[in-house]
């Protein structure tokens, strides 16, 4: 039942907004995926390296394919005392501008 647990969200469009300052980003994806195109601002951080993972703000904010894995992230984030959101629908919703590659 871990993944029907309610955790802090946001839309995409959201997303887009804050954005405009400086944000923590963090991309769950495989590197692989990652590469294929991701969010200029996002820092790659696979699932599963969440556990190793340091937030450098007070806010963080997670991505992934389509929700899943960064709701879990998230899920995970908050259990550490992270602010952390979700982005719903992960990069399906995402219709701003991508980055390819690993950097």
């Amino acid at each position: 039942m871990f993944l029907f647990k309610k955790v802090p969200s946001i839309t995409a469009q959201e997303l887009q907004k804050k954005l405009k300052k400086p944000i923590e980003l963090i991309d769950v994806r495989s590197p692989e995926e990652f590469a294929q195109g991701h969010i200029p601002k996002a820092k790659n951080v696979p699932l599963d390296k969440i556990q190793s993972y340091k937030p450098k703000g007070k806010e963080v904010y997670v991505v992934c394919a389509s929700g899943p894995r960064s709701k879990r992230a998230t899920q995970y984030l908050v259990s550490q005392n992270v602010d952390a959101y979700n982005i719903e629908g992960g990069m399906m919703m995402w219709n701003g501008t991508l980055k390819v590659g690993y950097k």
